[in-house]
């Protein structure tokens, strides 16, 4: 089977696990596996562009990833910035507009004002969204969200009557996105990971046992053709 670019799903969103153990594999630095993976980032943007995916969603960092030893944060960090700086010029040329979802606030100063910029010079392009999740949580997304509705019922804005599936997907990071409709998770794990929780409800699941750093056009393809041969049926009856 060959992609059909006439049943391309609207907007992809990626798990990206594997680096860690890519590295492993080869006695190499965890680090080496998250610049390994950068290559596949640069594969997948493109791609997508060329076959026409209208929102590309990237699992970049984890609010759990925090968590992690302070020299992979610190790298991870520096990965993220020469990321942008290197593929501002790709993201102008090709119209690919960047977006950020989740707590950014607590990304450091140098991290933030970079983001910022980027998004502010790839604002005005319209060809495809890249939206990287960063400092992101499904949980922590939904909590966030809920707090703002709590304050505009106590301001007297929002009556809890006004609650509702819209109102709610209106207040999360994502807000006037498309759900994603196929999530690809990389490393052969099936776990959803915290990430866009309230989104996937009804989003179609690939799992391949493929580590990030080893995923590319190739395989990205293979998950686009799978998803073209499933019938979604949103909850309605087969």
């Amino acid at each position: 089977m060959s992609t059909d670019t006439e049943k391309l799903p609207e907007h992809v969103a990626i798990i990206m696990d594997g680096n860690g153990r890519w590295a492993r594999q080869r006695a190499m630095n965890r680090v080496l596996g998250h610049e390994e993976g950068t290559e596949s980032v640069r594969v997948i943007v493109r791609t997508s562009r060329e076959i026409g995916i209208k929102w590309l969603t990237l699992y970049a960092f984890s609010e759990e990833n925090w968590k992690r030893p302070k020299y992979e944060i610190t790298a991870l960090m520096g990965i993220l910035k020469r990321f942008l700086k290197s593929e501002l010029k790709e993201m102008m040329d090709n119209n690919i507009r960047l977006m950020t979802i989740g707590r950014v606030s607590r990304l450091p100063d140098d991290v933030r004002k970079l983001i910022e910029e980027t998004t502010v010079k790839t604002s005005g392009n319209t060809g495809m969204t890249l939206t990287l999740a960063l400092s992101y949580g499904g949980r922590q997304e939904i909590f966030d969200a809920m707090q703002k509705i709590a304050k505009r019922i106590v301001s007297g804005d929002l009556q809890p009557s006004d609650i509702n599936e819209s109102l709610i997907s209106g207040f999360l990071y994502t807000a006037g996105m498309p759900d994603p409709d196929l999530l690809i998770r990389t490393s052969g794990e099936y776990r959803v990971s915290n990430f866009l929780l309230w989104q996937i409800a009804y989003t179609e699941i690939y799992t391949t046992p493929v580590l990030w750093p080893d995923f590319r056009k190739a395989d990205y393809l293979k998950a686009i053709e799978d998803y073209q041969k499933r019938e979604r049926r949103f909850g309605t009856a087969g």
